[in-house]
């Protein structure tokens, strides 16, 4: 079979191999493809790998050779299923492989906020301590963990491996979930999602996008929260309206927030959150540590060889 991987450098810079998929067929890898290159590229390919590169109803009619679209990544948001379906296209993507990684940078921005790591380090470096009178300093609040709530909205394995990390800290867990009580644990509370933006001192997002979660975060739901409220969102851009965080932000309804993505990624220039200086951003790796990148690809690799065999694993369009 023919394989065509449309945009493996982000997956795969360089330090990790492609050579298991290259046993499986005619592999050819593309760092990175544009939307007016995918007909050519893809034309005579049975199997397609893609990261971001959508495939809409159109460009999946055009393409008659094509058998099977693999996501690499959780989310398939970018593919049209149903036109797949029509056309009897496998699609698969790769649950849970970063699971770890993001329950760790959702913490990693909750305790640079509490703690302000990144900006008492780079005020050691500018040589404050050296010019200092005492032994320590700080000017901005130092916030303990122990006894606040979190709220986290979806409780996936990312959502729950965020509350396991939340218990160790002495934290107080509450959850928005499709869930009933009596399957979550006893220590976490189901709420409703306005009483969990009331209560919590920390929202955390770990929900899929759709039309229903799409600007779920906006300015009433801002408003709901407390001053020295924290937002952390490693799940998808447009779950937040990002002109509303920015005014909330700006305006001080919360204290902070902590965002791996965004709803355009690269991000504009003239981003309302771009600039903010208690909005703090990472350009959306919290999945791309080593160890997640090397689940990513041994799962990618047996979800097309479970094709190849007739027995597909991790179908999102049966």
């Amino acid at each position: 079979m023919k394989i065509v991987i449309l945009d493996g450098y982000a997956a795969n810079p360089g330090d990790l191999e492609w050579d298991g998929l290259e046993q499986l067929g005619d592999c050819t890898l593309y760092d990175r493809t544009s939307r007016d290159q995918v007909l050519e590229r893809c034309k005579d390919a049975n199997i397609v790998l893609t990261n971001k590169v959508p495939f809409k109803r159109e460009t999946i009619e055009a393409l008659p050779n094509l058998k099977y679209i693999g996501v690499m990544a959780t989310g398939y948001n970018i593919i049209d299923t149903e036109a797949a379906k029509e056309k009897g296209i496998v699609v698969t993507n790769i649950p849970s492989y970063s699971t770890n990684s993001v329950a760790q940078m959702v913490f990693a921005h909750i305790l640079n906020i509490t703690l302000h790591v990144q900006k008492h380090s780079d005020e050691v470096h500018q040589g404050r301590w050296s010019k200092n009178a005492d032994f320590c300093f700080w000017d901005s609040p130092l916030l303990e963990l122990h006894g606040r709530t979190i709220g986290i909205i979806g409780l996936g394995s990312i959502g729950q491996a965020v509350a396991r990390i939340a218990f160790g800290f002495g934290m107080k867990v509450i959850a928005y979930t499709s869930k009933t009580q009596l399957q979550l644990p006893h220590e976490i509370q189901k709420v409703e999602l306005d009483e969990l933006f009331e209560q919590a001192d920390i929202v955390t997002l770990h929900c899929p996008l759709t039309d229903e979660t799409r600007n779920m975060v906006d300015k009433r739901r801002l408003e709901l929260m407390q001053p020295t409220s924290i937002i952390i969102n490693t799940s998808r851009g447009p779950l937040i309206n990002e002109a509303d965080l920015a005014e909330a932000l700006k305006n001080k309804t919360i204290y902070a927030a902590g965002i791996d993505v965004m709803s355009q990624e690269p991000p504009k220039a003239d981003n309302p959150l771009l600039g903010v200086e208690n909005c703090y951003i990472t350009p959306h790796i919290a999945w791309a540590s080593f160890a997640a990148r090397t689940r990513l690809m041994k799962i990618l690799i047996n979800n097309v060889k479970a094709f190849m065999e007739g027995k597909p694993e991790n179908q999102v369009n049966k």
